[in-house]
């Protein structure tokens, strides 16, 4: 076993109980193991750096790989909410009886209603993008977007049956 080996091992053996303990505070039982092992594989990187007494810096180290363990929790939580919220709900025929109403309804449009809902909606442009590639002002696109939603909604309210025509 050569110098920076030993060195580790023993480095190890003194603070790796402290590490796991403060770690255990800050995460469960598996992520807290995870984070003291981690401390001393950046321990062994910069082996030939640490200070004297190491312990802080260990904590340190231990410290900022909780933070960003739980940071990682945090939007992997988040972006499983929001992509159960995109997650179709109910019954799929319902879904797709909705989406073919919508899309016909959308089909009935004339081109510069239907342009103006994808540029916006679809596309995610602002007015004045839109308004760009449609070839007129923004103010004139504002407009035309408002008619056509106006025009989309009444075709789709023909279009779906209503409560008293189901029963």
């Amino acid at each position: 076993m050569d110098d920076s080996q030993a060195r580790l091992t023993a480095l190890y053996e003194e603070h790796y109980r402290s590490v796991l303990g403060y770690a255990l505070l800050r995460a469960d039982q598996e992520a807290a193991e995870d984070i003291a092992s981690e401390t001393f594989v950046i321990a062994w990187r910069k082996l030939d750096r640490l200070p004297e007494p190491p312990l802080p810096w260990l904590l340190g180290v231990a410290r900022n790989l909780a933070r960003t363990q739980r940071r990682t929790t945090v939007r992997r939580q988040t972006l499983l909410a929001r992509l159960a919220e995109l997650a179709p709900a109910g019954d799929v025929a319902e879904q797709v009886a909705e989406r073919e109403t919508a899309l016909t309804a959308l089909a009935e449009l004339s081109e510069l209603d239907a342009e103006a809902l994808l540029l916006a909606s679809w596309y995610g442009l602002t007015p004045a993008q839109a308004a760009r590639i449609a070839g007129c002002s923004a103010h004139t696109f504002t407009v035309r977007l408002h008619r056509a939603r106006r025009r989309l909604t009444d075709a789709l309210d023909l279009a779906r049956p209503t409560f008293l025509e189901q029963s």
